[in-house]
């Protein structure tokens, strides 16, 4: 299918739920939201978006499980995927409906809390900066929610591991498999205004190179990660039950409403290793920085 054939099936279906399904302009907004989801997919995986199987989508849900997008996110996109394809079958561009036999995840599974953008920005903005370990906890969970990193990747995050020119952070993930997640210019502003803090601390034998220090100067644990955030929580009037983990979640959801590419996102996550040379030399270091700097809110914003 050529380019051109497809972006005139995809005009003929918004033109279909618009005026012959008659729904409402966020609805119908919706559904284009939910395929071009399938179609950068498609794109990613070099297939026609007309010729997709059962298998190929599976593969569609599975890496939409795999960035943590809740079940309920997971059935909606499914919905609006199923009602393109009823659309292509009746107007007889394809002859069988690879989403028949697809079915939606169990709702019933329980994720961890997504926060809004609203939300992340009232809990950054609750951080009393007067306070010697304010610019910490700003810049800690600026960069938490900003690179998608487990808390045992934050904690563990070294100062070389921050390349400020590149815009990129080099993490240590499960199995110590490294990887390069790009960093967006809030994060790094923040990072930059709480080295002066650092610096003023008496470093502890064997923390020299940790970026995030405790007021003793020693590395922080999982349990102050996460008492930090619930304190922040409380003085942002936030009463969803959050963890560290809500913010990789909320990462992976943003993203992804934005349109960011899925693969991207999982390279984002740490579901493939990307070594640590590509810094230098990889063409995937653009285009993953790209995804952050095009798709992700806080690197939307203007740095001040």
């Amino acid at each position: 299918m050529t380019k051109q054939l497809g972006k005139d099936i995809i005009s003929k279906y918004h033109t279909y739920i618009r005026l012959e399904k008659s729904l409402s302009p966020n609805s119908v907004d919706a559904y284009m939201r939910d395929l071009e989801k399938l179609v950068s997919y498609a794109k990613t995986e070099n297939l026609d978006i007309t010729g997709i199987t059962y298998l190929d989508l599976q593969q569609f849900i599975s890496q939409l499980h795999d960035i943590g997008i809740h079940p309920r996110s997971q059935a909606r996109i499914l919905s609006g995927i199923k009602s393109f394809y009823h659309f292509l079958l009746i107007d007889e561009y394809i002859t069988s409906d690879p989403t028949e036999l697809l079915e939606a995840p169990k709702i019933g599974l329980k994720l961890p809390e997504v926060l809004s953008i609203n939300e992340i920005n009232r809990l950054l903005d609750s951080i009393d900066l007067s306070k010697a370990e304010g610019q910490r906890n700003r810049a800690m969970l600026e960069v938490l929610y900003s690179c998608g990193l487990r808390v045992s990747e934050l904690i563990n995050l070294r100062f070389p591991d921050v390349y400020f020119n590149e815009g990129f952070i080099r993490v240590e993930g499960k199995g110590s498999k490294q990887r390069l997640v790009p960093i967006s210019d809030t994060a790094l502003k923040e990072i930059r205004l709480y080295l002066f803090d650092r610096n003023a601390v008496q470093i502890k034998k064997g923390y020299d190179d940790f970026l995030f220090l405790s007021r003793r100067g020693t590395g922080l644990s999982r349990i102050m990660v996460f008492h930090i955030i619930k304190e922040q929580a409380v003085l942002a009037g936030i009463t969803k039950n959050i963890s560290p983990h809500t913010f990789r979640h909320s990462f992976a959801t943003h993203l992804l409403e934005g349109g960011a590419n899925l693969r991207a996102i999982q390279l984002m996550l740490g579901h493939e290793k990307i070594t640590t040379t590509e810094i230098y030399t990889h063409i995937d270091r653009e285009f993953l920085r790209n995804e952050i700097l095009d798709h992700h809110p806080r690197s939307r914003q203007k740095s001040q």
